[in-house]
């Protein structure tokens, strides 16, 4: 029973997906964290397989526009929140203490529309060019590594200040070594069932990425915060597209 609730309330941490969040849904999410793969994946292919049917009557540039809008609508937009809000905290030319403040100003700066704008071009320029019999085994991998890189940047890296991030870095750094260990292997077997070797390169680049975003936040912001996991999602996202791209045109 413990392991459906924490699922539950993963899902309703990470997805708009209609279930209940129980009143310590953000700690049972916490608590869980290593099986955020399994959602990331579990999302991929709902996107993937939509994507895959709007290929049947609609070229691949309108359908992976699609794909990118539904990506951003299942997960909330909250990951794109952070994004934006990392690129105005990363841009500002200030204290850590003043990115800190610009992060969590409601308006929209300059840099964080160009993060965006790059990062979601990018997502769906990959998407685009994927052979239409892959987009779902495609999408599997990337929100599986996707997840996978914010369980590593929560794993290894620190709190800048104390809030919603501090309870995912707390609960991750509990048993560390088993949990990132855990997480990573669901990450690793979900991606080679979906695209075999190809699928391990992906997951074991945003693994690196993970790390420089933590390497950044660190120097930048003195840790983490929940924009800086936000971003981490969704600049593996489109990294791990990348990758797959790359290495599915050698394979």
């Amino acid at each position: 029973m413990n392991l459906v609730k924490g699922m539950k309330n993963s899902i309703a941490f990470l997805t708009i997906i209609p279930v209940a969040m129980d009143t310590d849904g953000v700690a049972q999410a916490a608590a869980y964290m290593p099986l955020f793969p399994l959602i990331g994946a579990t999302v991929g292919l709902i996107v993937g397989v939509a994507v895959r049917l709007f290929e049947f009557v609609l070229p691949s540039l309108p359908s992976a526009a699609i794909g990118v809008g539904l990506l951003l609508l299942v997960n909330g937009v909250q990951h794109m929140d952070g994004l934006l809000d990392f690129g105005d905290g990363l841009m500002f030319h200030g204290t850590r203490s003043g990115k800190l403040k610009v992060m969590r100003d409601p308006a929209i700066g300059a840099g964080g529309v160009a993060f965006g704008l790059v990062v979601l071009l990018i997502t769906f320029s990959a998407l685009a060019a994927f052979p239409s019999a892959l987009v779902a085994q495609s999408l599997i991998v990337s929100e599986a590594a996707a997840t996978f890189a914010m369980v590593l940047a929560t794993g290894v890296g620190r709190s800048a200040h104390r809030g919603m991030n501090t309870v995912f870095v707390e609960a991750m750094h509990h048993e560390r070594g088993l949990r990132l260990g855990v997480s990573c292997v669901i990450a690793l077997a979900v991606s080679y069932f979906a695209l075999g070797a190809v699928g391990l390169v992906a997951v074991l680049g945003v693994g690196v990425m993970a790390v420089l975003v933590v390497a950044v936040s660190k120097r930048s912001f003195g840790g983490l915060t929940g924009d800086v996991l936000g971003a981490t999602n969704e600049i593996a996202r489109s990294v791990s597209l990348m990758l797959l791209l790359v290495f599915l045109r050698w394979v």
